[in-house]
């Protein structure tokens, strides 16, 4: 049923407002999916906080206007669904990476992330890319090795005088014995 023009404004308006706030988008061609496999992308997106849709792909283009997703315009072609990382950016990658594992006939025809444009391969990329908590145990990581390399430098001088007075006291005890 083709949507009249107050509902493609707020078609449009919707996916604006998304793609203002996303981190990264993913364009896959469907063609071939059933309803009910369609139906399980759709709840796998709400489960990871990614926002998926399919969506004539003039619509789109308008839509992502002056956005960073704007480098796309001219890649949309054929029948699309769009799944854009609203928390993660990796969310959708990993979401139609995995998703397409058990369905071939889902495949990633656009990547952007950072106002940039990439082919569909580079998916496998987009989708190792950390999670937040990944990301935040790293950086956690990367800050306390100095701190603990720190205290360790600052303790060797006391644990190595521990060392020489215990091989003290046992050589001196091996001679009385």
């Amino acid at each position: 049923m083709p949507l009249n023009l107050e509902q493609k404004k707020e078609l449009v308006a919707e996916l604006a407002d998304v793609a203002a706030k996303a981190h990264s988008m993913v364009a896959a061609e469907y063609s071939g999916l059933t309803v009910s496999q369609l139906t399980q992308l759709r709840n796998k997106a709400r489960q990871n906080g990614v926002f998926l849709k399919v969506a004539k792909n003039t619509l789109v283009r308008r839509a992502v206007e002056g956005t960073d997703f704007a480098c796309v315009q001219d890649a949309l072609k054929g029948p699309m669904i769009y799944a854009f990382s609203e928390e993660d950016p990796g969310a959708a990658g990993r979401l139609i990476k995995d998703f397409a594992k058990g369905n071939d006939k889902l495949q990633a025809k656009v990547v952007s992330i950072g106002g940039q444009l990439y082919p569909g391969s580079h998916i496998e990329r987009l989708a190792s890319l950390p999670t937040r908590d990944q990301a935040l145990s790293m950086l956690l990581g990367v800050m306390k090795a100095p701190i603990e390399k720190l205290v360790r430098t600052l303790i060797e001088p006391a644990a190595m005088v521990t060392r020489a007075v215990k091989a003290v006291g046992d050589q001196k005890q091996a001679q009385a014995s």
